[in-house]
This record gives structure tokens, C-alpha cells and sequence, in this order.
């Protein structure tokens, strides 16, 4: 792991959890591979977050939000390949700003919850859509290998209240939104996902996919974009294909 500065990695010893010290080490950003920027022991997503996405779904604000899992065999990282199973008939995009666990939090009643948040990246909540509608639950349509995108890396310095979150297919932009129009802040998903489980150093919380979710298809290339993080980049990829 390391620090990316203008271009060129500082590498750690060790992980940042445990604090930042630098090995001396520095490595230009052109000559490293990219992978996830963490291993989570656990991914909660938020089913429904932005305001406009529940008009376009003509769905109700919740009264408290929806969370689910996706377990941490989905997770891949900038560039890698998103699988298209071969049993899934739609598969779709969904760009979600996440922000990364720093340290172990459980009933957090501050409303300041910086303090447990190690930096924030872009997510791509890899959806099979047909198997969402047929299941009566979400774990099999959201939790097949590859099915995480995280990248492309972390920014720990960044105000998360009003970002723009955009997704691009093969260039062209599909999904366009601020996390202004969170119906649940970020300080108030912390806190409620606390209430539930124990957070973990590394674990993520997905916030929400704005408006204009779509589907993609073998040879796709999928763009989440967040601003003041920068650009996470994969391709769908299908086994069957030659």
C-alpha cells in the first residue's frame, strides 16, 4: 500500500489502520498495478438513497434505510474484468460513493463520525437485475465474483456533502447526481449501520446509486466518477465469449 502524491507512490510498511509510516520507497503512478484499494471483511450497500432515484422508481422515501451485503469474493479492482454470468439475462451499473471503515465502531451516537472513516473511493454495485426480481431477497443478484468494483484508490481528505457521482458507458454519460440529494447522510448511515453490526477496520458503506441505472453487456466498458476521487474504470467480460 502507499500514498499517492502528485504521480508518484510513497510506499508504507504497513497498513494504515495501524498508523502511516513510510518504507522510503517511491514508485511513479504509470509503473504500479492498481488493485482494490482494501480487502473489507464486510461491504453494506444502501438499496435506496437519493431522492430523485425513488421518483424515478416511484417508490416511497423510506423511513430508515434499506442496507444489504455483498460479500468481499465480489471485490475487484481499477481495470479488472466484471464477469457476466452466464445464467443472468440483465446485468447492471450502479455508481455509489463508499467510504472505507478507519477503526472499530458499534452504537455511535456522535453526529461527527469523521473520526471512523479512513477515506472515501467510488463503487460500482455490479446488479443482476433479473435474478433481483425473481428473488424475494438481493444477496444472489448483487454477490457473484467481480461483482464489487472499488477504486481507484482512497481520498482522505474530501467533504462528502455535496460531490458529483457520474457513470459513463463506453463514454457516454448515463448517471449524473449529488450526494446532496442524499435522503440519509453520511454521518446518519454510520451511525445506523452501527446500530447494527459492528464496523471493522476496512469494512466499506456504499451510500446509494443516484438515477439512470442501466444495463450493460459483454465487451462494456463501465465509469464511475466521482469528483474529488477520481475515475474507476472496468470492463464486463464474458466467459462464453471467444
Amino acid at each position: 500500500m502507499g500514498i499517492l502524491e502528485s504521480g508518484r507512490v510513497k510506499v508504507l510498511k504497513n497498513n494504515p489502520f495501524s498508523g502511516i509510516s513510510l518504507s522510503g520507497l517511491k514508485l511513479s503512478l504509470d509503473k504500479v498495478r492498481l488493485l482494490a484499494p482494501v480487502k473489507p471483511g464486510k461491504i453494506v450497500l444502501v438499496g435506496l438513497n437519493y431522492r430523485k432515484h425513488a421518483r424515478e422508481l416511484k417508490m416511497k422515501i423510506p423511513g430508515e434505510p434499506i442496507i444489504f451485503l455483498k460479500p468481499p469474493t465480489a471485490v475487484i479492482g481499477p481495470k479488472a474484468n466484471i464477469v457476466y454470468p452466464k445464467e443472468v439475462r440483465r446485468l447492471d451499473y450502479e455508481a455509489e460513493l463508499a467510504v472505507v471503515v478507519k477503526k472499530e465502531a458499534k452504537n455511535i451516537s456522535s453526529p461527527n463520525c469523521d473520526k471512523y472513516i479512513l477515506g472515501y473511493t467510488c463503487l460500482n454495485d455490479v446488479t443482476a437485475r433479473d435474478l433481483q426480481k425473481r428473488d424475494s431477497q438481493w444477496t444472489r443478484a448483487k454477490s457473484f465474483d467481480t461483482f464489487c468494483p472499488i477504486g481507484p484508490w482512497l481520498e482522505t481528505d474530501l467533504n462528502p456533502k455535496n460531490l458529483r457521482v457520474r457513470s459513463y458507458l463506453n463514454g457516454v454519460l448515463k448517471q449524473d447526481a449529488s450526494t446532496s440529494d442524499f435522503i440519509f447522510s453520511l454521518p446518519y448511515l454510520i451511525r445506523f449501520v452501527s446500530s447494527v453490526m459492528t464496523l471493522l477496520p476496512g469494512d466499506v458503506i456504499s451510500t446509494g446509486t443516484p438515477s439512470g441505472v442501466g444495463s450493460m453487456l459483454p465487451g462494456d466498458r463501465i465509469d464511475v466518477d466521482i469528483q474529488g476521487i477520481g475515475r474507476l474504470s472496468n470492463r464486463v467480460y464474458s466467459l462464453s465469449r471467444k
